[in-house]
């Protein structure tokens, strides 16, 4: 098995992260540090910190330069961080020493990377953002066209009472939404650029420190925080905690939809699934899985990512590591969640004909509950739940149906009302219609 299911011949599709892959390759690392490295350059020229026609001249080398990362292997080894080398290397190909001795004037490697690593995150939150508006999008058509729907609701994995499956498609859409809503602030916020130098005074960049980072902020289309966030790790947390949240909400669709397909329910249609290698009969729910297990191995990946954020002083190596190991992986994961959780919910569709039948499975004890409010009304409120509770025990003993047992005792109530479960659904289509409307607004904003 290859070391990250996300960059395998033989998984890779399976656990797919689309365009997200390739922004955590070496190459798109390395096309990104030389960005950085240009747009400083750039910023230093204009403040007069660097000359002009060197700034321009790295300006232009960053972009028709490629240092090819089997060459930074070595130097990565000695050094621990890929910087040194990547510098040594493009101050080569340049072929210009009088200009190529101002790249990387007073920053630190870590300000290269942290820089070049919030590249490569927005367009990562982009791409997930639009796998996830797409979701939000089919989950509200489910939403709108079965706000009506009767099915049972469950919990502990038991029947509880009738809701829709339009409420359903809403419940698990809304978590969606409301992300999509955090995006814009999250990005404002954590999208920073790093230029504080060796120990995070910025002490060789001289009084136009602040000036050349906010220049520099500027021309890569990133915030300015206005501080040191070396061993801060907040923005990388908060984007990392907001992409573990979208795993999460994928992955309790993923379950969801692996308990509605298993056999004696089978009330949803995935709209394709996997074979088994030796039973013809089954369709495994393969989606579903994934999204699931990419919630566990998501969360997981995140409490180590939260426990390398307690770092030592200044800088701090083994912290600093342990961040590389995790953050790709919780990226990915989210896109590849985003990616199989749209696909997933642009299939899915509804079996009316396992829905109804699972309504009336039990006895019709699903409408215990609407029973004992319906008596509430007649008795005390203990008196009602005693006397449902003792026609529930009557069912089950003599396998009888509640409604012909409530016919029986209370002859003058709407039995028929009472235990239709279109009419039993309470807020579930308000909900599932009102979720609609947010997710077709999704068009027009």
């Amino acid at each position: 098995m290859a070391g990250s299911v996300f960059d395998s011949q033989v998984y890779g599709e399976l656990f797919s992260g689309g365009e997200a892959s390739r922004l955590f390759s070496d190459s798109a690392e390395v096309r990104a540090m030389l960005l950085v490295e240009g747009a400083l350059a750039k910023a230093q020229g204009e403040a007069g910190v660097i000359p002009q026609e060197s700034a321009a001249a790295i300006g232009r080398a960053v972009v028709e330069i490629a240092v090819d990362p089997g060459v930074l292997k070595r130097p990565t080894g000695q050094n621990g961080v890929p910087v040194p080398g990547l510098v040594a290397a493009f101050r080569e190909e340049m072929k210009a020493p009088e200009h190529a001795q101002y790249v990387h004037w007073g920053a630190t490697s870590q300000d290269i990377m942290d820089s070049a690593l919030m590249l490569r995150l927005r367009q990562a939150l982009t791409q997930v953002e639009t796998d996830v508006k797409a979701t939000v999008q089919s989950l509200g058509k489910l939403a709108k066209s079965h706000a009506n729907l009767p099915m049972a609701a469950r919990t502990y994995g038991q029947h509880a009472t009738p809701t829709s499956f339009g409420a359903v498609a809403a419940a698990w859409g809304v978590p969606l939404l409301n992300l999509l809503g955090e995006l814009p602030a999250l990005r404002q916020s954590c999208l920073v650029v790093s230029l504080s130098g060796a120990a995070g005074t910025s002490s060789a960049l001289g009084p136009k420190a602040a000036e050349v980072r906010a220049a520099m902020a500027k021309g890569l289309a990133l915030q300015d925080p206005g501080r040191s966030w070396h061993t801060d790790r907040t923005p990388v947390l908060r984007i990392a905690d907001w992409l573990l949240r979208v795993n999460l909400a994928f992955g309790k669709i993923g379950e969801d939809c692996t308990a509605l397909v298993q056999s004696g329910i089978q009330e949803i249609s995935l709209g394709g699934g996997g074979a088994s290698s030796t039973m013809p009969q089954k369709q495994n729910p393969v989606a579903p899985s994934v999204l699931t297990a990419l919630a566990r191995q998501g969360s997981g990946l995140f409490t180590v990512l939260q426990s390398a954020a307690l770092q030592q002083h200044q800088r701090d190596g083994a912290a600093w590591f342990t961040e590389w190991m995790c953050l790709p992986q919780v990226v990915l994961g989210a896109a590849c969640a985003a990616r199989a959780g749209s696909a997933l919910c642009s299939g899915l569709a509804p079996n009316t004909g396992a829905m109804a039948e699972g309504l009336t499975q039990g006895l019709g004890l699903i409408h215990a509950e609407a029973l004992t409010f319906t008596l509430a009304g007649q008795m005390p409120r203990p008196e009602a739940q005693a006397a449902v509770k003792d026609l529930c025990k009557e069912a089950q003993s003599t396998r009888t149906p509640l409604k012909a047992l409530v016919e029986r005792d209370y002859p003058a109530m709407d039995a028929s009302a009472l235990f239709d479960p279109a009419q039993q659904l309470g807020n579930a289509p308000l909900e599932a219609l009102e979720f609609s409307k947010m997710a077709d607004g999704l068009n027009k904003s």
